[in-house]
């Protein structure tokens, strides 16, 4: 893990604990597995002191139950005392795979009821924890962030619900739009962003890369996502481009305006591979357009990096457009949760986050400043020159 240093000098705030939803299983336990074996590595000398109690342990899982009752009704039970831990509660809204019975029907679970979740178990916890931390990568109901006219604004209203059931700090990934954290300006919000585990996943499959401004350009879909290709460009050392989203404002189609057609700005394609980067895919529809429209500008190579692959409308449309050839690779994090299909896809690469998320817990927990986790400009520097002079070709987490 990075900045070992730093972890060795001080002292845990409280004895670390993690809640891992059933929808967040796989990745909490990647995250618990890496949390054990490092702490069993650092600080040996005061393993068994009173600073450091339960700070190696053989796991940080809290055994609990969400179970149902006939009517779909639910509760939270916690199966040990989480009196004085540093908790951290981690959950994916958008598992759509977990079902329960209602009236002896089954229900998918929905983000509104894997949120009613989370809220249980902050309650089952009443008051007794040190401190609570909730990360949701992907952040509930963030694409309803701000107000056009009579609708709810349900992003910050579930921010000032966590907080106001004494949530400390809540860590999310590429939030849909970061501002939302303002409905809540006296308590923590930390927003981490994936743009080095993208680059580490891409140039580990793809050895032929050219990083530099004659042979690489990064695209913004739209307008929403010009910060991170910006941020992205800026450390690759490479020029940028994005396409206008022109929507027909007289129209409303499933509550949003339908897009006319994508129009381009910025420098020439033509022979030069393409990044495009975006916080996420849900149907995939206008990130295909803009994928198809820069091969037809006669870009080399497509290459789409998204933190979250939702994938709401299957993989047909990916399918075909792949074997059109109007994109090569699609990049997307392991924070949601993905279908086996999708992992047996050619073009599917995985940017493993487990990591970078144990670092963030263990930082926290800590009390350690985290502008060296959240800004990786050094770490992506030093891959592009591992990467173009070839030393070590397969870049480590």
């Amino acid at each position: 893990m990075p900045n070992i240093d730093l972890l060795e000098n001080s002292m845990q705030i409280a004895p670390l604990k993690l809640i891992v939803h059933e929808s967040a299983r796989q990745l909490g336990n990647e995250v618990n597995n890496f949390l054990v074996t490092s702490r069993k590595n650092m600080n040996k000398p005061y393993h068994g002191s009173p600073a450091y109690i339960d700070y190696d342990p053989d796991t940080f899982l809290i055994n609990f139950d969400c179970p149902r009752f006939g009517t779909g009704e639910g509760k939270a039970v916690l199966n040990e005392s989480v009196r004085g831990k540093d908790l951290f509660i981690i959950a994916d809204p958008c598992n759509h795979s977990l079902t329960y019975k209602i009236n002896g029907y089954t229900n998918h679970m929905s983000p509104d009821n894997i949120y009613q979740d989370i809220k249980r178990l902050i309650a089952a916890t009443a008051g007794k924890a040190h401190r609570i931390t909730v990360f949701m990568p992907f952040l509930y109901e963030s694409r309803q962030h701000k107000r056009y006219k009579r609708e709810s604004l349900d992003a910050a209203l579930a921010l000032e619900e966590l907080t106001s059931m004494g949530v400390s700090n809540i860590v999310t990934f590429d939030a849909h739009d970061p501002k939302v954290q303002n409905s809540i300006p006296l308590s923590g919000f930390d927003n981490f962003m994936p743009p080095y585990q993208f680059l580490r996943a891409l140039i580990n499959y793809e050895k032929d890369l050219i990083i530099d401004k004659e042979h690489l350009i990064v695209i913004s879909p739209d307008e929403g996502a010009l910060d991170r290709a910006v941020y992205f460009a800026g450390v690759l050392g490479v020029n940028i481009g994005m396409f206008y989203k022109r929507r027909d404002y007289s129209k409303v189609v499933n509550g949003k305006n339908p897009i006319v057609a994508h129009e381009f700005l910025g420098d020439a394609v033509d022979g030069r591979d393409v990044i495009i980067i975006d916080d996420m895919i849900s149907s995939g529809g206008s990130m295909l357009d803009t994928a198809k429209q820069l091969k037809e500008m006669n870009a080399k190579r497509v290459f789409i990096c998204t933190t979250f692959g939702l994938f709401t409308d299957g993989l047909e449309l990916f399918d075909e457009a792949y074997e059109k050839c109007y994109f090569d690779r699609v990049i997307t994090t392991n924070l949601t949760y993905h279908t086996d299909e999708i992992r047996t896809r050619p073009y599917y690469v995985e940017a493993n986050m487990s990591k970078f998320m144990a670092s963030i817990i263990d930082f926290l927990n800590h009390d350690i400043a985290l502008s060296t986790v959240s800004t990786p400009t050094d770490k992506i520097r030093d891959a592009i020159e591992k990467y173009n002079n070839r030393k070590d070709p397969v870049l480590e987490e």
